[in-house]
């Protein structure tokens, strides 16, 4: 319980082309061949990866990516190959599982995709998969041997950048002389709405940023009016969304026209203004 007080105012995985492993041990030239013929065979569910619209899309293509990636890394082990391949052989098979563990642990993808968008935490996802393969394709260019062409690169990360605490990221509609102090007892940053009472949560008139552990002020706040917050981490500016890690929730309360009040976030025994979690927005 926090505190307010008033104050004075699906696709199936494909299967290898062949299921029947050449005769070895295999060379440079037949083993490129064998791992030519796996890039096909990851290629559509990779590539799936880059399309996804929803957070359930994005479970169905990191799962199916997954059931790949360990039907090939089967496929590699029945193959024999000379003394000078068997480390990066190997070693790919070794990479190949940890990438589909990865993929594997779809939950947290899921939850983040719904707060910070599909498109964005897919990326993430393969450029997970590219650092979790790239402890093989490094030695395997060594030899010159290529693999993995068919993965999708999405580019670096974008630069994440924190607004100042205290910042209003949004302030729109008609003015008042309601007035709110906010403090952020938490251990997270926050992003505050103020949403004018009967207005959903993604059109505030007052949207403030407010990091762990600081406190700010807000005046001119127009009409009654109802707080929600979320909480999370990689802050989106264009979408004003964390990516990673949210809870979204809000105060039970409305609070009154042209009043002042103090709120923290902190839930606190014996607080007197009860919070609800709600719907990501």
């Amino acid at each position: 319980m926090a505190e307010s007080t008033p104050t004075s105012s699906t696709t199936s995985a494909p299967a290898p082309a062949s299921s029947v492993p050449p005769a070895g041990p295999l060379g440079s030239a037949a083993y490129q061949a064998e791992l030519a013929r796996i890039d096909q065979v990851l290629a559509k569910p990779a590539q799936a990866l880059t399309r996804v619209r929803t957070a359930e899309g994005l479970t169905e293509a990191m799962g199916t990516l997954a059931t790949t990636m360990n039907t090939v890394a089967t496929r590699l082990a029945d193959l024999q190959v000379t003394s000078r391949l068997t480390a990066v052989h190997q070693l790919l098979q070794e990479r190949l599982g940890v990438a589909a563990t990865t993929l594997g642990k779809s939950d947290e993808a899921e939850e983040n995709a719904r707060c910070g968008g599909a498109a964005y935490t897919s990326q993430k996802i393969q450029r997970q998969l590219l650092a979790d393969l790239a402890g093989a394709l490094e030695p395997m260019e060594r030899l010159k041997l290529k693999f993995g062409s068919t993965l999708p690169d999405p580019g670096p990360a974008p630069k994440l950048e924190t607004p100042s605490s205290g910042e209003i990221l949004v302030r729109k509609g008609p003015e008042g002389t309601g007035r709110l102090k906010l403090t952020n007892g938490t251990a997270k940053d926050v992003a505050v709405s103020i949403v004018t009472e009967g207005k959903p949560p993604g059109q505030p008139q007052l949207l403030v940023y407010l990091q762990a552990t600081k406190s700010t002020m807000i005046d001119r706040i127009g009409g009654a009016y109802q707080i929600y917050f979320k909480s999370g981490s990689e802050w989106n500016p264009d979408r004003k969304q964390f990516s990673a890690n949210c809870a979204f929730q809000k105060f039970d309360q409305t609070f009154g026209k042209n009043q002042g009040w103090q709120v923290n976030l902190q839930p606190t025994p014996g607080g007197n203004a009860k919070t609800t979690e709600v719907e990501a927005y």
